[in-house]
Formats: structure tokens, sequence, C-alpha cells
């Protein structure tokens, strides 16, 4: 709660321009406040895929301007400049531009926004936040564990905005949702528990091959260490393997993590996990992607809440497609997106006046332009503290999984000890994978990773299995890329 605190108070000095030099802050660490009739200058980095919802937004918001697009693939990043140009808004002199470096040692650029794979986005949050930018950062706001401490440790120093792309943190229905639960109307919350089922295929093999001319394959890369080019990295696909990805419970999932994370009890709503433990597999596909199609997580709190979480991809007939946030209460109620309500044994909502967890109006891309208008870090809906934890969460949940070992697949997989509902929700999905995909029991595997306990404050595992998940908290990485420390940022 001390960090959260001075994570609050550093960021409301930096946003009020005023105080600045009487704290001792140098001037020049913090993004330039704007004039209320300007536009505010952007630079969108990665504009193939979710970058191209990027380009759309900021090129229609009367208050935004796109000075740059980001890529290096010259193919890609051509026919995104052109049809920029052709266009009828304020970004028709947008320019190309390969490398974000460049882009960031222009004066005249307010922000970045980062629609890039994973492994780029704390590299490019801390990067603009050293060059005075604001930064909307795509989700998940960091690939490993150590550079979203980095990343955090940036935004605190220079007290710019940085904007996490959850959407759903602005959003009126869910802020009115996330407000009911936090009162007590529905008592205490046991579990809050996130889907992310949507339905996806194989991706076969691709052989190592040599990049494309049009690809600048070592910016690509960036940061991470990758043997060598094969198309099934260029331009989605990347998202299942780890040196680049995080799978889905970070990717489609990383929404719904956010918002579980953001349901839960103040007094733990800023920590970390103490426990957590992951199973499934990647069923049926026998392709060359690496993180799970099929997956039931926990993250155990300090005051005995739970986060569940259910990956659950692969296509078959009937598949009921789920993405979504659940809430389950110690009487046995349960509450469903848009607030459907599920009583159990007599349970009911209490009678109580519930406020709207308050946000910034103007959607998830028009807040960001507000934020930045005001200097404002806090008006950022899902600011880089809330992004660090929601993020570690899926990170730490990915670490039991990639630790993981064989075990038979069967109802026997689970290892819950008493957790009852747990074991429930387990075979929920154990069910649907061996009658909907047609699992062979006992002639597949499940992989089941540890519990593994972790230590918040230090952000490091203690007790079994704990020196081979510290090394996953943090990737290798390639030195023309590397990151400072949290201290020396």
């Amino acid at each position: 709660m001390k960090e959260r605190r001075e994570f609050i108070k550093k960021s409301i000095f930096g946003a009020g321009g005023l105080t600045i030099g009487a704290m001792g802050f140098s001037a020049k660490s913090y993004a330039s406040i704007m004039g209320a009739n300007e536009r505010l200058r952007i630079a969108v980095c990665g504009v193939n895929g979710r970058g191209k919802t990027h380009i759309r937004e900021f090129s229609e918001h009367k208050e935004a301007e796109i000075a740059y697009l980001v890529d290096p693939d010259s193919r890609v990043l051509g026919e995104r400049v052109q049809s920029l140009r052709e266009g009828k808004t304020n970004s028709n002199k947008v320019k190309g531009e390969k490398d974000v470096r460049k882009v960031l040692d222009d004066k005249n650029i307010d922000a970045i926004s980062v629609a890039t794979p994973n492994n780029w986005h704390s590299l490019m949050v801390v990067w603009a936040a050293q060059a005075g930018k604001h930064c909307y950062v795509e989700k998940p706001a960091s690939h490993d564990v150590h550079e979203g401490r980095i990343a955090l440790a940036a935004a605190q120093k220079y007290g710019i905005v940085v904007q996490h792309g959850t959407q759903r943190r602005s959003s009126d229905n869910w802020a009115r949702q996330i407000g009911e639960i936090k009162s007590g109307k529905y008592g205490k919350m046991k579990v809050s528990h996130g889907f992310a089922c949507k339905p996806r295929e194989g991706i076969g093999y691709s052989p190592v091959t040599n990049p494309p001319d049009h690809l600048d394959w070592n910016l690509w890369k960036g940061p991470s260490v990758i043997d060598g080019y094969h198309e099934n990295l260029v331009h989605y696909n990347w998202h299942w393997f780890w040196q680049v990805g995080n799978g889905e419970l970070n990717n489609q999932g990383t929404h719904q993590l956010d918002v579980a994370y953001w349901a839960l009890d103040d007094e733990v709503a800023n920590t970390h996990p103490k426990r957590v433990m992951a199973l499934g597999g990647r069923f049926r596909w026998d392709d060359q992607g690496e993180t799970p199609n099929t997956m039931f997580a926990l993250a155990e709190f300090t005051n005995g809440q739970y986060v569940f979480f259910n990956v659950r991809n692969v296509d078959h007939e009937g598949y009921e497609r789920a993405v979504t946030n659940r809430f389950y209460f110690e009487d046995g109620g349960r509450l469903f997106e848009g607030g459907e309500y599920q009583s159990h044994n007599g349970s009911q909502p209490r009678d109580l006046a519930a406020a709207p967890v308050p946000i910034t109006p103007g959607g998830a891309f028009g807040s960001f332009v507000a934020a930045c208008k005001a200097n404002d870090p806090m008006m950022a809906n899902g600011n880089m503290y809330d992004a660090h934890y929601s993020c570690t969460m899926g990170h730490l949940m990915n670490i039991s999984y990639r630790l993981g070992e064989k075990v038979p697949f069967n109802a026997k997989a689970g290892r819950f000890g008493d957790n009852q509902l747990a074991f429930e929700e387990f075979m929920k999905i154990h069910e649907i994978a061996r009658d909907g995909m047609g699992v062979p029991v006992d002639q597949a595997n499940y992989i089941v990773g540890p519990w593994l306990e972790f230590d918040g404050d230090s952000e490091h595992f203690v007790g079994d299995r704990s020196v081979e998940a510290n090394r996953l908290l943090y990737d290798p990485r390639r030195a023309e890329f590397d990151l400072p420390s949290p201290a020396s940022v």
C-alpha cells in the first residue's frame, strides 16, 4: 500500500506541473504540458492487427493527430501511411518510420501508442518515459514480471500517463458492476473467475527460413532471443511462442484477468497472490505452437480470495464461447456479466446503494487523450500500477504451467487440496475436453504445474521449485534492447 501511495503522490506532482521544482524533480523528466486547444501528436507503433484499431481511433479523434506510424515491416507500413495520407483526417501528413527510437527523439511528439508483439511493450513504456512522452500500451503491459516492474518504475519516476489497453477499465457497465461487488452488495466475494474461451485453430508448422526483404528482422525481434525467422511468428501467431508472446492467458485473457484483479477486496487489490498453480495442455492441434490451448489456473491471495482462470480454445461441435468474468460469493450466490445474479440456498443481494468505480469518460482511446492533455497519470483508465499487478498474476500462472509435468489425462489430474469449488470448475473443463474435443482418457496427458509460493514484496518465488521458477521471472534479452534496473531507470 505504501508503494501505491508513493505512485499516486508522484503522479499528482508530475501532473500538476507547478510543484515539480519545489519537490526537487527535474522539469525535463516530465511530459510537456499542452495547451487546451493543441492536438495530441501521437506515433502509433505496430500497425498490423490491433494497430489498425489504434490508427482508426486516434485519427478520428478531433483532439489527436497521428504524426508517425512505426513498424519494421516496410510493406505493411507503406500501406498504412498511404491510407492515412489519402484520408480526410488530422493525420494526413503522417510519416512512416521503422525504429521508434528516432520518433522519440522528435520533440514535437507528445505520446506513443504500442500495438507491437508483447516482447516490446515494457521497453517502449520505458523509452517513452525517458523521452518525456505519454504511452498507451496494449495488453499485456509486460512480457515478464521483471520488465513490468521496470516499466512501473519508469512511470513513477517520470510522471507520464501510461494507459493499459484493457478496455473494460473504460466501460461504464463494468465500473458499475465492480462498484457493486466492492460495496458488499453480494456479500464477501470468494472467487473472481475469468474466462478466455474463444475458438481458434492450430497453426501447423513453418520451417526456419531467411526473413523477407521487407521486414527488418532485427527490429522485429527487438529484445527477444530467437533462433530464426519462420512465418508462424509474423504477423499474428507469435502469441503462441514463449519468446515473444504469453499464450491466450495473457493475450485475450489479460482483459478478463484485469477485471478479476479489479474486483478483489481493497485489502489485497494492490498486492500479488501468495501462491499460484496451473494445468492444461495443447490438445488436438499437433502444431508448432508452445502455449496451452486449454488451461485452468488458480491464484490465492492473503485474505483467502481466489482468482480462477479458464482458457479453452479448441473448436468443436457445440463449442460454447465464454470471454467473460463471473464472481462467486461466500453465501453461494454468483454474479455474471451484465449483473445476472444466481441465488443459492436463498442467497440474495443486499439492499445497498453502490457507486460505480470512477473512470475517465471517452472510451479507451478518448480517455487516454484526455489524460495526456491534462498531464494527469491518475486519469488513465488502467494505469501502469494496475497493469503491472494484473499482468503479473497471469505471468505467475504461466510460470507454473511451464514448470509442469505430464500427468495422464483424467479426472485425477487436478491438485486442489480441499478446494471443492476449484475441483468442480476443473471438471467442467475436463469434461468439455473429453466429450467435446475428444481428448482420450489416459491416452493423452495434462501438463500439471506445481503450487508455487510467491513473495509479493520482493517479487520472487520462495519455497519448493523457487529456483526454477525465479529463472522465468526474467526473459533473456539482446544487448541492444536491454533494460536498466528499476532503481536506475
